[in-house]
């Protein structure tokens, strides 16, 4: 989920989506990096964070966690 988004940012999204779905798994990506932003994203629903640039190892990683 990309946090900033033109009509509806991220963080809207994915509490939108929790009312419908609660299984699918959302990690949030973006270019915000600062303190509290994690935490920001994880309350709005998100399973996980990833701040940009993302590393496809750090990706790769996330996916293969949430697939198990």
């Amino acid at each position: 989920m990309d946090i900033k988004m033109p009509e509806m940012d991220g963080y809207d999204a994915t509490k939108e989506i929790r009312t419908f779905n609660k299984n699918v798994v959302i990690i949030a990506q973006t270019a915000y990096a600062l303190e509290g932003d994690r935490q920001k994203a994880l309350e709005a629903g998100c399973n996980d964070y990833l701040a940009k640039p993302i590393s496809i190892e750090s990706l790769n990683e996330l996916i293969v966690d949430y697939l198990k």
